[in-house]
């Protein structure tokens, strides 16, 4: 377990920073495309290389959050406030 007591908060608190640097670096969340690009970038700026950090750290939760019977938001569900 990642030592994350409050999935939620935690959830929104990562798709809050997500949202931040998917407008910094002008990708769609709602684009799998785009989402997918950001991610196979490994010689990206530093703007997109937090973002695809972000990104990792996000479907890391998310293993965890389903492999304890928790369903998480998905990524799509993050584009807007």
């Amino acid at each position: 377990m990642s030592g994350f007591e409050h999935y939620e908060k935690e959830v929104a608190d990562l798709d809050h920073e997500i949202r931040r640097y998917a407008a910094i670096c002008g990708v769609n969340l709602d684009s799998r495309a785009e989402v997918e690009a950001c991610m196979a970038d490994h010689r990206a700026e530093s703007a997109r290389e937090s973002l695809r950090g972000l990104l990792v750290l996000r479907l890391k939760l998310e293993t965890e959050m389903l492999e304890l019977g928790m369903r998480p938001p998905s990524l799509g569900q993050i584009g807007g406030e």
